[in-house]
């Protein structure tokens, strides 16, 4: 392995190593472990909000999907793929969209919108990626990141009080099973090492979890009706198009797409090197394909999952064959209706200790984004203080927007959308480096300044 290119770190296993059958299952339950939580938790989030609807299938269409997008970036098919160790599932940036949609047009509306823009949007993009990318810069992926997390906070808040609706909301045992689902999270991730910090988040559920079957809180009648295998069914719910929700997923799949290129590049850092044209093509093709695809069967869509490029950097495991293996059991669960039965029986205030947290992080992780590659002068500042006003602004009194029309509410009361516009905008108008309209900061422009290096795009 080359010692000279800057960045890289050393590798256990470099991208296409196989480790030993017995080591990459194990590293493969790794990768599963840390990402089966946040990823069910979106279909867990919006199945309950919009009612009426088999939540316990949805989760196992997420897993499916997940999987199999996993396993495509893994190996590819065709053109789709990135031969890299990209693990998939579903992101918490559709969340806040599929619930107001699901309520307000059902929850058909949003898998047409899923299926109409997936694969036209990221297609496009991985496409076109090089025009693109400049407008995006980690100050404009940055917000959304932030926004996407204070965005759920309440949410999860709710979820910790017993869930929106329920009789024994605020109770006294909802708080306190989600205090220690909290509790032990926060602890092993602050004071434990190697597993045990990575799988912080499922111990506290797991915990959690425990203490709630012992208060008798928990309820095993779905899972022991449920079938131990069954196949997906193309067509379970029925599917319509509306305007508003698919100019609403375009634009997500937009934010979706820059939240993949950034975990293929957290990836590829490992080695010392940005992903290559094919590499980036290829894993916005998988988003965009296996996204669609999904919706025809009640998947939510599928992107790249921040935590698990993390593990890759972490451990020093880069083989997409471990990740490929990964995948494979993901398909499996995802194969089980008594896996995704299984989830639904996990209290809500169980459920609230670990969104609280995991939104925390995603608002935190967006913070370190942008101040780790963003000066934050006063063009910036503004910026900031812009997005995140309105964003939090639109969410916080959606009832500010009621006199404008319902497809105008639906669109602008999205805070990450309203988010994502403002900082776009902004970003690409006003002169500074990184807009992709200028070339330098305008107090640079008619000043020599020899010994300051260019900015480069990191």
């Amino acid at each position: 392995m080359a010692t000279d290119t800057e960045g890289e770190i050393e590798l256990e296993y470099e991208l296409d190593e196989r480790p030993p059958l017995p080591r990459s299952i194990l590293l493969g339950l790794q990768h599963v472990a840390v990402m089966i939580v946040p990823a069910t938790a979106v279909a867990y989030i919006v199945g309950n909000a919009v009612g009426g609807v088999d939540v316990a299938y949805i989760v196992q269409m997420v897993l499916l999907f997940s999987g199999l997008a996993t396993v495509v970036q893994a190996y590819t098919a065709g053109p789709v793929g990135a031969k890299l160790p990209i693990v998939m599932g579903t992101s918490f940036t559709f969340v806040g969209a599929a619930t107001t949609i699901g309520v307000d047009y059902g929850l058909g509306a949003v898998l047409g919108a899923i299926l109409v823009t997936g694969f036209t949007v990221e297609g496009l993009i991985g496409w076109q990626f090089k025009r693109i990318k400049p407008f995006f810069p980690p100050l404009v992926t940055g917000l959304v990141v932030v926004i996407i997390g204070l965005y759920l906070i309440p949410v999860a808040i709710d979820y910790a009080a017993g869930g929106v609706g329920a009789a024994d909301y605020g109770a006294l045992h909802n708080l306190g099973l989600a205090a220690l689902v909290l509790g032990v999270a926060v602890v092993l991730n602050l004071f434990a090492d190697g597993v045990a910090r990575l799988l912080s988040i499922l111990a506290g559920i797991t915990v959690g979890y425990g203490a709630a079957l012992a208060l008798g809180y928990v309820d095993f009648g779905a899972v022991s009706a449920a079938s131990w295998v069954a196949l997906p069914r193309p067509g379970a719910f029925e599917l319509s198009f509306e305007p508003v929700p698919i100019v609403t997923f375009a634009f997500l799949f937009l934010v979706s797409a820059m939240e993949t290129v950034g975990d293929m590049s957290s990836v590829t850092a490992a080695e010392g090197r940005n992903p290559t044209d094919e590499e980036f093509r290829g894993g916005l093709f998988t988003d965009g394909l296996l996204s669609s695809l999904g919706s025809l069967f009640g998947a939510f869509p599928v992107t790249s999952f921040s935590q698990n490029a993390g593990i890759v950097n972490f451990t020093g495991v880069m083989s997409r064959h471990v990740v490929g293996i990964a995948g494979a059991m993901l398909v499996v669960l995802g194969l089980s209706p008594k896996v995704g039965a299984a989830v639904t029986t996990i209290p809500q205030a169980v459920f609230g200790g670990a969104v609280l947290l995991m939104a925390g992080m995603v608002a935190a992780s967006g913070f370190r984004l942008i101040t780790l590659h963003t000066e934050l002068d006063r063009r910036n500042m503004v910026i900031v203080a812009a997005s995140l006003g309105i964003g939090l602004g639109v969410t916080t009194r959606p009832e500010a927007l009621a006199q404008l029309p319902s497809g105008a509410e639906t669109f602008f009361s999205e805070p990450v959308i309203m988010t994502a516009l403002t900082a776009l905008v902004l970003n690409t108008f006003v002169p500074g480096e990184h807009s992709p309209l200028f070339d330098v900061a305008p107090e640079e422009s008619s000043v020599e300044t020899p010994n300051v290096e260019a900015p480069t795009d990191d």
